[in-house]
């Protein structure tokens, strides 16, 4: 009797044991089910198309460059927080001081203290063309930085002609606190983004860095290799300017200068929800302006 109480200790011991491990199989499963149903549910969603058929972007509005006539808008004129595309500002105001673009730098602390993930390293010597290239293709925060403290302005007299600039292009909802978009204060409308690429992408280095796949480039470190985030430039479409940004705040934002059926287009996308959409908004927008200039071939 003794023995058979033992062995039925021993069962019942065993069976308290697997029970954590049985409810923790069944929260996985349940929460398996739970991820399943929503990536089916998003799925249906994508399959429904965008709300009003256009974009998922909370404001967006295409412009033709020639006319400046708005072709669509959503929300165009609400101001949002518009992250990386910052740095086409940036950049027109750190080129107004003429910099010698072969010049070497150094990276310093000062830039690599928050400014998130960059190839660049702590006491690296490079060229201001080459921080221009990473700024704009990859939106590298280090690289912009350091062109900022590189201009022969203080960071108060550079803030302050980023904002003059904006008044002096008309981009009355346009306000900006710092160089990179990294501060959801810095703000636009999706109507003055439009106009601030029209007028960066009209400076031909602008508009051939940000039309860039990819570039290569060595310092007295190591080789570096950076592509562009812009997936339109791997598309169908002629692209005359572009850049791309994303902080939490702002969501996933887009401009981009098109050449479609021999029209240009400027598109922008404020707060889209993820990477994929904004480009995807962008294609619809084109695609819904652009009117076919030949009917198609019939058999």
């Amino acid at each position: 009797m003794e023995f058979r109480a033992r062995r039925w200790g021993i069962v019942l011991l065993i069976a308290l044991m697997a029970v954590p491990a049985m409810m923790a199989d069944a929260a996985a499963a349940t929460h398996r089910t739970h991820v399943r149903r929503h990536r089916i549910a998003h799925a249906r969603r994508l399959h429904r198309g965008p709300p009003g058929g256009v974009v998922y972007a909370r404001s967006a509005v295409v412009l033709d460059p020639v006319t400046n006539q708005v072709l669509f808008e959503k929300n165009a004129e609400t101001s949002a927080p518009i992250a990386s595309l910052t740095k086409l500002m940036t950049a027109m105001v750190f080129l107004d001081q003429k910099p010698d673009l072969g010049r070497e730098v150094e990276v310093t602390r000062a830039e690599l203290d928050g400014g998130g993930h960059t190839q660049l390293r702590n006491h690296e010597h490079v060229a201001i063309i080459d921080l221009m290239h990473m700024s704009l293709m990859c939106s590298d925060n280090v690289a912009t930085r350091v062109l900022a403290r590189e201009s022969g302005l203080s960071p108060a007299e550079f803030l302050s002609a980023m904002n003059k600039k904006a008044m002096e292009l008309g981009l009355t909802g346009t306000r900006f606190v710092e160089f990179t978009g990294l501060d959801e204060r810095n703000v636009s409308t999706a109507t003055d983004v439009a106009k601030m690429l029209r007028a960066a992408a009209d400076q031909e280095l602008i508009r051939s860095i940000s039309t860039t796949r990819s570039y290569d480039f060595r310092t007295e470190r190591r080789a570096h290799h950076i592509v562009t985030t812009d997936r339109l430039l791997y598309s169908r479409y002629e692209i005359l300017g572009g850049k791309t940004g994303f902080i939490n705040e702002a969501g996933y934002c887009l401009a981009t200068w098109v050449r479609s059926e021999g029209r240009d287009l400027i598109a922008v996308v404020l707060g889209a929800p993820t990477n994929a959409t904004r480009f995807a908004d962008v294609v619809r927008l084109v695609q819904k302006t652009v009117k076919p200039t030949f009917a198609p071939t019939q058999d």
